[in-house]
């Protein structure tokens, strides 16, 4: 029998955003629903060239000097999730699942295992890609390649952080980096594997759809402007 009284996920397409921007629109939501005061929330964006570090970097794995990164404006952000280094961009779908795990099973580990599925599944469903888990290294390969990198932080029970998607993605950008620290490994992207450029909407909806399928949940979709006054209007009196 379908299943019924699943319950909903707010999801918001907000286009190119800072990553500060974003981070500070998770912190928000984050202490909203670990009030109770909003549901579930998955972000779906893109960032401007920007790498972004985890609690396991090491330093040498930026590849790229300091005065180089800052001539081509590629701005670096110190993180709180788990990982090393990664790179964002354009043509890259970055997902923010703002979640209380209490409603998920509790588990990180399964909550991660969870957002590998959605990949390896979108993959074979629309692309007739294989795609599939490393034991060493967490995110979604096709071969020796890593197609989605996945880093979460867990803080009071809400998940913060989540997963970049390699769609149409400049995979010459990770020259600058050694990515997530991993010397003999490469990365790839869906248009690199179809010999094609996809749409980003359309690709932003199919992560929508089997993000729900995985999660068991109903996508309710919510504009920036909707999601901004929804901020506002419930945003707790204490910080986060």
């Amino acid at each position: 029998m379908p299943e019924t009284n699943k319950p909903n996920i707010l999801v918001s397409f907000l286009g190119e955003i800072s990553h500060e921007a974003a981070w500070q629109m998770q912190l928000m939501i984050a202490a909203m629903r670990r009030d109770g005061r909003m549901p579930d929330t998955l972000l779906l964006l893109e960032h401007p060239p920007t790498l972004t570090t985890g609690k396991r970097l090491n330093p040498q794995n930026i590849l790229a000097s300091a005065d180089e990164l800052e001539k081509m404006g590629i701005t670096v952000k110190k993180t709180d999730r788990g990982g090393d280094v990664t790179y964002h961009g354009p043509g890259q779908l970055v997902g923010y699942p703002i979640l209380d795990l209490d409603y998920h099973g509790r588990s990180v580990t399964r909550y991660v295992s969870r957002l590998e599925s959605v990949f390896i599944r979108l993959l074979a469903d629309h692309y007739g890609i294989e795609a599939g888990r490393d034991d060493a290294h967490r995110g979604v390969w096709t071969g020796r390649d890593k197609i989605a990198a996945i880093g979460c932080a867990i803080k009071q029970r809400i998940t913060l952080h989540g997963f970049a998607f390699n769609v149409n993605t400049d995979l010459s950008h990770y020259r600058w980096i050694r990515p997530c620290g991993i010397p003999d490994r490469g990365v790839s992207s869906l248009a690199s594997l179809t010999g094609r450029r996809h749409d980003m909407d359309t690709v932003g909806i199919q992560v929508m759809e089997t993000f729900c399928d995985v999660f068991k949940m109903t996508p309710v979709r919510v504009g920036r402007e909707a999601l901004a006054r929804l901020q506002k209007k419930t945003a707790p009196q204490e910080p986060w």
